[in-house]
């Protein structure tokens, strides 16, 4: 192979390098601006973070602080903050660049799911994260923090605190987004929906481990709660995965009838 041929063959390798790092470049730019606007109203989140605290009768009765036990845990704390919410806002316009690299690569029926992909997964990762915020943490946090009744002396860290309950409101944004990763793992061809519906005795499983993990109140009406909409979010993880299936040459070319 002469050195021609060599870069001739290598330019499609260096073009989709460079699209990607643009398109990397124009995500942290997005996230950068997310951060800077979280950032500006650090103190009103904080203050939203503690609402489900307020649930705690230890708490409201002042036998329950919440201290900053380091120097430099408020600056922390503020950047966590930010970094997260920052992330939660500029999620579409980053969705936006995953799609604009991966277009090029589906087929023009395919390419249409662009705005739906992007919505669907920015208001599956806020909903999560709002099923999380309304109906877990008002139940969980005052649980854990009045679990022995006053018996031990209590000053919660600030940035422990928060960075739980940070990391408790990602995880359940992230779970929400369940059938969004089961239609991209079908469309590279990863899974698809005969091994989801197959599968369906040992995700239930793991959905109910995880909600037990997550709920550690003893009432089981709590991790129902909790275990209820995740499977629902399996189930159209598994329709999805059906919808978008890749299909044969065969199928594309002629109407094909359900299967």
């Amino acid at each position: 192979m002469t050195r021609l041929d060599q870069e001739l063959k290598s330019a499609p390798l260096l073009e989709h390098l460079d699209e990607l790092r643009k398109r990397l470049i124009l995500s942290v730019a997005f996230l950068a601006v997310g951060m800077v606007a979280a950032f500006q109203y650090r103190i009103q989140l904080i203050e939203w973070i503690k609402v489900p605290l307020t649930y705690s009768e230890l708490y409201r009765t002042g036998k329950v602080q919440l201290v900053a036990v380091n120097l430099t845990d408020q600056l922390m704390l503020s950047l966590n903050l930010s970094f997260w919410v920052g992330l939660a806002l500029a999620l579409p316009f980053i969705l936006w660049q995953v799609w604009a690299f991966v277009a090029p690569g589906l087929y023009p029926q395919e390419r249409r799911w662009s705005l739906p992909f992007i919505v669907g997964a920015g208001l599956s990762f806020l909903a999560g994260a709002v099923f999380g915020y309304k109906l877990i943490l008002p139940t969980m946090v005052p649980f854990l923090v009045d679990f022995l009744g006053g018996a031990v002396a209590q000053m919660q860290s600030l940035a422990s605190y928060v960075g739980t309950v940070t990391t408790f409101l990602v995880a359940f944004g992230l779970a929400f987004e369940l059938p969004i990763l089961a239609v991209i793992l079908t469309r590279i061809g990863l899974i698809n929906h005969v091994m989801l519906r197959q599968g369906w005795r040992i995700a239930l499983v793991v959905i109910m481990l995880f909600a037990a993990v997550i709920t550690p109140t003893p009432d089981p009406a709590n991790m129902l709660l909790v275990a209820g909409p995740l499977y629902v979010l399996y189930e159209l993880g598994v329709i999805l995965s059906r919808v978008f299936r890749i299909r044969p040459p065969e199928e594309l070319e002629s109407p094909a009838l359900p299967s």
